[in-house]
């Protein structure tokens, strides 16, 4: 079984609380720093050459999540994959190879590409502009690589309507099209 990391911030105990019931083997990374970039290089960081499922604790897990994210491991192994998209795509094509990651609720990393993503936080150049931008610098890391990425659709996780950490200007309705049979 592929490893399960989920970074959070333990003002959320509620979140953390429905997320270790549904996935008990998953580990934990904890924002102490109230800096979610620091957070996410973090969880990199903990991650190491592992294949990874990296995970936020803002999320609505679908029934038997992990093993329709095995499943889908199974296909793609030495690519990344997104578990959560809202494009209207999503409905139009479904599963497909993309160039513009968006996103940081619920994705698989290969093997190596965790510190791989970790390493190359350390050059990139627009960290001071963007300081809390780890789906650009993700964007930016594939395509530095010439590599896509895949959406898996249905969405496998939703993200709960709750207020950002991060920026709490940021809308609250940001859920998947896709997304069904949600575990409570």
């Amino acid at each position: 079984m592929v490893k399960i990391l989920i970074r959070a911030v333990k003002e959320r105990g509620e979140f953390i609380d429905y997320l270790k019931k549904h996935l008990p083997q998953a580990e934990w990374c904890f924002d102490e720093k109230q800096d979610a970039m620091h957070t996410f290089i973090k969880g990199m960081r903990m991650a190491g050459d592992e294949p990874c499922i990296h995970m936020e604790e803002d999320i609505i897990l679908t029934k038997d999540f992990v093993k329709k994210a095995n499943k889908v491991i199974t296909q793609k192994p030495f690519n990344l994959i997104q578990f959560f998209s809202m494009r209207k795509d999503d409905i139009r094509i479904g599963s497909r190879w993309d160039g513009k990651f968006m996103m940081n609720q619920c994705h698989y990393n290969p093997p190596y590409y965790s510190n791989l993503i970790a390493d190359y936080w350390e050059r990139w150049t627009k960290k001071i502009d963007d300081p809390m931008g780890y789906d650009l610098m993700m964007q930016e890391f594939l395509k530095e690589r010439k590599e896509k990425y895949w959406i898996s659709v249905p969405s496998l996780v939703d993200h709960r309507v709750a207020k950002s950490m991060i920026d709490p200007r940021r809308s609250s309705k940001r859920q998947s099209l896709t997304f069904q049979d949600g575990v409570e």
